[in-house]
């Protein structure tokens, strides 16, 4: 977050009643140069309910800079090894009003498709997805 990564960042696959994910870079490069960048797994110490902050995985050490808010309980997560890392405290209402349109992403839904976000960036997502909502700028406090 200190150099930007998440600013100008779309929230781009919005399923109602489950999760938001975002975390891919609106600038391709930047994309390029963290999608390697592997975190080793955390063990599952809470339940991934509604509100909490959880890195998406592809399996077994594969969380990377994508993150997921949960919409709902969805304690089923907790058996697969999805381990929630923080909790939103305050403005959940803003969550929940994220842009739901687009759905599950390509190819399973009409969302975007996260191999073209990598590639292309906001310049795929501005144009075909317009309506998602975004992240103006992150910060640590």
């Amino acid at each position: 977050m200190k150099a930007g990564f998440y600013n100008d960042a779309r929230f781009f696959r919005v399923i109602d009643g489950f999760m938001v994910q975002f975390g891919i870079s609106g600038n391709p490069d930047v994309s390029a140069a963290w999608s390697n960048a592997n975190i080793p797994d955390d063990p599952v110490r809470e339940s991934n309910a509604r509100g909490t902050v959880t890195f998406a995985t592809a399996g077994p050490n594969t969380r990377t800079t994508q993150v997921f808010i949960n919409f709902n309980n969805n304690a089923g997560l907790n058996g697969q090894g999805f381990a929630p890392f923080g909790k939103i405290i305050s403005g959940m209402d803003v969550v929940d009003s994220l842009y739901k349109g687009y759905g599950e992403g390509a190819p399973r839904g009409n969302g975007p498709n996260q191999a073209l976000i990598k590639a292309q960036g906001n310049a795929y997502l501005v144009t075909q997805f317009p309506k998602l909502d975004y992240i103006q700028k992150a910060t640590i406090e």
